[in-house]
């Protein structure tokens, strides 16, 4: 299954893409699945979604926990958090 997924702000400048389709394999069906299947990439990915560092997630721009459903055909966004002052 295809999903698009966005990446914005600091997310974006850290992996030097803003946007990309990925083909997901078997077994990865939810947000937390996806982040975990970005992270193994190693590198930036690890860096920027790993480590247990704070990153929002939305599908189909509706925020959603990391046991949200990822299906085909899906926009997911991973953002930083916002801070306000």
């Amino acid at each position: 299954m295809k999903v698009k997924v966005l990446y914005f702000a600091s997310l974006r400048e850290q992996l030097g893409c803003g946007a990309e389709e990925i083909e997901l394999p078997a077994g990865v069906d939810t947000l937390g699945a996806l982040q975990a299947h970005l992270v193994a990439r190693g590198g930036a990915w690890q860096d920027a979604l790993g480590g247990g560092k704070l990153v929002r997630m939305a599908v189909n721009q509706e925020i959603k926990p990391a046991a949200s459903a990822v299906r085909g055909g899906d926009e997911v966004a991973f953002f930083p958090p916002v801070t306000g002052g």
